[in-house]
């Protein structure tokens, strides 16, 4: 643990916050201090092109007032600023009240006191600038120095996240977690045109160690890049029609997050949040009868996973992190969940979904690791394509587009190739596969098993109005679906 955090007054802070809110009155009060530091380091080529290395502090008092929500934040962490911030949300839990038709009720929850710090070994911001540099420039310049490759681009982000949360039940927790992303992508500029293939390696909560090949083998993915990018550039454009695909987990991740993660939030399924990502087609009256997926389809909702970008000891409402069932043998069974919303349909605790992405922002429901377990004894990667005659393999995500229902969608990735009778057989380019939810997920004839398992991600999630950001993984393994549409994107933008 940080020690220049925990060495901020955070229980002066929360005995003055909460001191004033329950002489208010409050029925319930909390105080969350939250300092995060971000890196960022931008490369083209070999030049730098930015470096940024920012920090944030803030202290934030919330509370539920006459069956009201106040929230207060500020910068100043002195005890009377905290008394402040109390009496300012208190107050705005007053004029709120005539226009809130509804009183707030929280789920219960055990009262929690302790620390959690993520699982990694090298903190990445005790690693030298020199040293993180010269690292990432290694990297280029492999990929810079390879036949084919006109430039590069490159980049790292490094988050150091310390929390404290106190609340009027006498819960006490404070928590760091780090996360980071290093990304890179080779680019070909020929008489083909303007071709780019990037690494697959996923956001995590790892250090240091992630570059050195705890997690992810950089070295070898940046000696295959440019391999993949010439075989790419002069690949066939697909012939739209319908194709077998067994997907990569690099690639299915971002197509959990957006059909299945957005999809069972609660407070989209019930209409009260449609920002950036709509509502849901999922509705509560389908629960526990909706059709999702194949009987192969289990997805689980956790805050546990190691190296998980949303893994916590305790969510922003002080609840215990936990694993729970979203989709069970194909069906609904399940919605993300903070306290007001387990209050709300009667569930005696909440799964711990609450998160804000500051002291400045109050909490509300976000997305946990959201993510399609693999079968127990389930086939490799290899043993997936060998099922399929014609079809597609499909690994890395590029684009999508998604519809304020979470229903018709389309996915495009980084590398797609033939199978042509159980063998891959080349590179395809102009591919995106295109279905409703339901009707992809059904058609999902088995899953990988746990060697075919990657927790992939993003940092970026947005959600609410003002915008919020979180990061969040989604694990699966590879993938077998049958029959899906495949468009020809070049055909569709009127280039072919």
């Amino acid at each position: 643990m940080d020690e220049t955090f925990t060495a901020l007054p955070l229980q002066a802070l929360a005995d003055a916050a909460l001191s004033r809110a329950s002489e208010l009155g409050c029925s319930h009060a909390d105080v969350r201090v939250r300092r995060e530091r971000q890196l960022s380091r931008s490369f083209r080529d070999r030049d730098l092109e930015s470096s940024s290395d920012v920090a944030s502090l803030g202290l934030s008092v919330r509370v539920v007032h006459d069956g009201v929500w106040g929230f207060a934040a500020g910068i100043t962490l002195t005890t009377d600023e905290a008394v402040r911030l109390a009496e300012r949300a208190v107050a705005t839990a007053k004029v709120s009240r005539p226009l809130t038709p509804h009183r707030v009720e929280l789920a219960d929850e055990p009262v929690h006191v302790g620390e959690w710090v993520s699982a990694y070994d090298i903190n990445p911001f005790e690693v030298a600038d020199a040293e993180r540099n010269g690292r990432l420039l290694e990297l280029i310049g492999r990929l810079l120095d390879a036949p084919g490759v006109s430039h590069t681009s490159a980049g790292l982000e490094v988050t150091q996240e310390n929390s404290f949360f106190a609340n009027l039940a006498g819960t006490r927790t404070t928590q760091q977690r780090v996360r980071q992303l290093p990304r890179f992508t080779a680019i070909s500029v020929s008489e083909a045109g303007f071709a780019t293939m990037s690494t697959v390696a996923p956001p995590v909560g790892r250090g240091w160690e992630y570059l050195s090949g705890d997690g992810w083998d950089f070295d070898a993915e940046i000696a295959g890049l440019p391999s993949l990018l010439a075989e790419h550039v002069a690949a066939p454009s697909v012939d739209a029609g319908h194709y077998d695909l067994v997907i990569d987990p690099t690639n299915l991740w971002l197509t959990i997050h957006e059909s299945i993660g957005h999809a069972t939030e609660l407070d989209r399924a019930l209409g009260y949040e449609a920002a950036y990502a709509g509502t849901s087609f999922a509705t509560v009256d389908q629960l526990g009868t909706l059709q999702y997926g194949s009987p192969v389809m289990n997805v689980t909702g956790d805050r546990v996973a190691e190296h998980g970008l949303a893994t916590i000891g305790w969510d922003d409402e002080g609840v215990a992190a936990q694993q729970f069932d979203i989709i069970a043998d194909g069906v609904l069974v399940g919605y993300q969940l903070d306290r007001q919303m387990a209050a709300l349909r009667g569930l005696p605790r909440s799964n711990g979904c609450a998160f804000a992405d500051s002291a400045g922002h109050i909490p509300m429901q976000r997305m946990p690791n959201v993510s399609l377990q693999p079968a127990a004894d389930g086939p490799s990667t290899d043993e997936l394509i060998s099922r399929v005659e014609r079809g597609i393999y499909v690994v890395g995500d590029k684009s999508w587009s998604i519809d304020m229902q979470r229903y018709n969608f389309q996915f495009t990735g980084q590398r797609f190739f033939r199978i042509e009778n159980g063998q891959l057989a080349g590179q395809l380019k102009d591919v995106a596969y295109q279905a409703t939810t339901t009707d992809f997920w059904r058609s999902m004839e088995a899953v990988g098993g746990p060697g075919t398992y990657l927790l992939g991600g993003a940092l970026n999630c947005g959600k609410g109005q003002p915008g919020q950001v979180a990061p969040v993984s989604h694990g699966c393994p590879s993938a077998l679906f049958r029959g899906v549409n495949i468009l020809n994107t070049a055909a569709e933008g009127g280039q072919a």
